[in-house]
C-alpha cells in the first residue's frame, strides 16, 4: 500500500481512493483536498477494517457534517431498536454514528455497525472498559485501559473519542476552581474518578505515544475528548476548559508528527456571545484541526427543546470554524432518545449545518435554497416537498389543512402574495374576493 494513514499518504503526495471519493462529494479538486489532509485541517476517518464505509471528509473547508449518538444503556437494552435508529439516521443523511453503548454485549453491536453501516463509526472506549472488564473502576489497570482502545480499533471503528487532555494537573485545577456543574463529560468524569481513586496519571495522557501507535496501525482518527467541556453557561470558557484545550493542542501536534489524523472535541453549553471567540481560540491553539462540537447549547432552561438550543449554537459554531456537529435530541438531559427523538435531533442539526455552509459561502451550498425559492415562486408543491429537508413532514402539514384552491394554502388563501404577483405580472386579473 505504501502508506499507513490517510495523513501519511497525503504527505507523500498520494491521493487515496478515499480522498478521491471525498473530493467528488465535496466538488473539490483532489489535489486541494490532499493538501488539507496533509496539514491536518481535514480528516477522513477510515479504519481499514471498516470495509463497507462510505468515506467522508471533516474540516471547515468542507460541508459541515453531523454525528448521531446512539447505543444501549442499563435501562434500554434493545439492540434491534438501536440498529433501527442507526439505519434511520443514515437514511436521513447523518454522516457519522457514534456508539455510546454502556451496557450489555457492546462488542456485538459495535462489530455489527462496522460490518453493515456505511456511515463513519465512532466510539468512546472509556465507557466500554467498565462494561467489558466488569469490575470496580479503581481495579482497572493502565494496561487494560490501553487494551480496550486497541480492541475498538481492531473492531473497525473509524474514530475514537479519548479523554487524553485531563491529566493530574488539570484534575487539581478542576477541584480548585469549584465549577458550577463540575464535569459533565461521561468519559471525562470516569477518567477523573479513576485518577482520584488510584492516584495515578491518566494512562491515555501518560502513554499517548502508545495510543498513537494503535491509531496509526488501523488508521483510526483520534478525537481528543473535551473532559472539561462546560455543562452550563456559568462554566463556559473557564480556566479548566481553556487549560485542557491548550493540552489538546499539544497532543494534536504530537499526533500529527506520527501521521495520525485528529479531531478536537469542544463545548458544550455556551452563551451566544462567546461562541465565535471560542472557535477562534480553538483554531489558533489546535492549528486548524477539525473541531467537533456538542451543540453548543446556548441556554440551560429548555429541557425537551434542546435540539433547538443546540441548533442555534451549532449554526454559529460551524459558521466560525466548527466542522462536525454532534446532534442533540429533545431527550437530552432527560432520557435515552426514541426513534422520533433521533429524527428531530438530526433534522435540527442538518438545518444548523446547512445554514452555516451557506453563511461560509461554500460553493453550491445556496443552490438548494435557490431551487426551493423557484418552487415557491411557482407554487409547485411537489417540487417543494422534494426539496424540503424533511419532505414527509412538509407533505403531511399541507395534507392536514387542505385549501379550497390548489394555488393557495390555508394561511392566506386568495390573498397569497406569491399567487397574486404571479397573476398580475402575467397580465391576469387578481381575483381575491371572487
Amino acid at each position: 500500500m505504501g502508506y499507513t494513514t490517510q495523513m501519511d499518504a497525503a504527505r507523500q503526495g498520494i491521493i487515496t481512493r478515499e480522498m478521491e471519493a471525498v473530493a467528488a462529494e465535496e466538488h473539490m479538486e483532489a489535489e486541494r483536498l490532499r493538501e488539507l489532509v496533509a496539514k491536518g485541517q481535514v480528516c477522513i476517518p477510515a479504519n481499514r477494517n471498516h470495509t463497507c464505509l462510505k468515506p467522508r471528509g471533516i474540516g471547515s473547508a468542507l460541508k459541515t457534517k453531523i454525528n448521531v449518538n446512539l447505543g444501549t444503556s442499563r435501562d434500554c437494552m434493545d439492540l434491534d431498536v438501536e440498529m433501527q435508529k442507526v439505519m434511520s439516521a443514515v437514511s436521513m443523511g447523518a454522516e457519522a454514528i457514534m456508539d455510546l453503548s454502556s451496557f450489555g454485549d457492546t462488542q456485538v453491536f459495535r462489530r455489527k455497525l462496522t460490518a453493515e453501516c456505511p456511515a463513519v463509526i465512532g466510539t468512546v472506549p472509556i465507557y466500554d472498559a467498565v462494561v467489558y472488564y466488569h469490575k470496580a473502576l479503581k481495579k482497572i489497570t493502565a494496561d487494560e485501559w490501553m487494551e480496550i482502545a486497541r480492541m475498538h480499533a481492531r473492531d473497525g471503528v473509524d474514530f475514537m473519542t479519548i479523554h487524553c487532555g485531563i491529566n493530574q494537573n488539570t484534575a487539581q485545577r478542576v477541584k480548585a476552581c469549584k465549577r458550577h456543574t463540575n464535569l459533565v463529560s461521561r468519559g471525562g468524569s470516569i477518567i477523573f474518578a479513576w485518577m482520584m481513586l488510584t492516584g495515578q496519571e491518566n494512562p491515555f495522557y501518560e502513554r499517548f505515544d502508545e495510543l498513537l501507535d494503535i491509531c496509526r496501525e488501523y488508521d483510526v482518527t483520534l478525537s481528543l475528548g473535551d473532559a472539561c467541556r462546560p455543562g452550563c453557561l456559568a462554566d463556559a470558557g473557564d480556566i479548566s476548559q481553556i487549560e485542557e484545550l491548550v493540552t489538546l493542542g499539544e497532543l494534536c501536534q504530537r499526533a500529527w508528527d506520527q501521521d495520525v489524523q485528529v479531531m478536537i472535541e469542544g463545548p458544550g453549553h455556551m452563551p451566544l456571545n462567546q461562541i465565535q471567540a471560542n472557535m477562534e481560540i480553538q483554531k489558533t491553539v489546535c492549528k486548524g484541526a477539525p473541531f467537533y462540537v456538542l451543540g453548543p447549547l446556548v441556554t440551560d432552561v429548555a429541557p425537551g427543546y434542546d435540539h433547538i438550543t443546540a441548533a442555534i449554537g451549532g449554526a454559529i459554531a460551524a459558521t466560525y470554524g466548527a466542522s462536525f456537529l454532534c446532534y442533540v435530541t429533545p431527550a437530552e438531559h432527560l432520557r435515552l432518545p426514541t426513534l422520533e427523538d433521533v429524527k428531530e435531533g438530526i433534522i435540527a442539526s442538518k438545518i444548523a449545518a446547512h445554514a452555516a455552509d451557506v453563511a461560509k459561502g461554500l460553493p453550491g451550498a445556496a443552490d438548494w435554497d435557490y431551487a426551493m425559492s423557484d418552487a415557491r415562486r411557482e407554487l409547485d408543491w411537489e417540487r417543494q416537498f422534494a426539496l424540503a429537508i424533511d419532505p414527509e413532514k412538509a407533505r403531511r402539514y399541507r395534507a392536514e389543512s387542505t385549501p379550497e384552491h390548489d394555488d393557495t394554502c390555508t394561511m392566506c388563501g386568495k390573498m397569497c402574495a406569491v399567487r397574486n404577483m404571479n397573476k398580475i405580472l402575467r397580465g391576469e386579473n387578481v381575483d381575491i374576493m371572487e
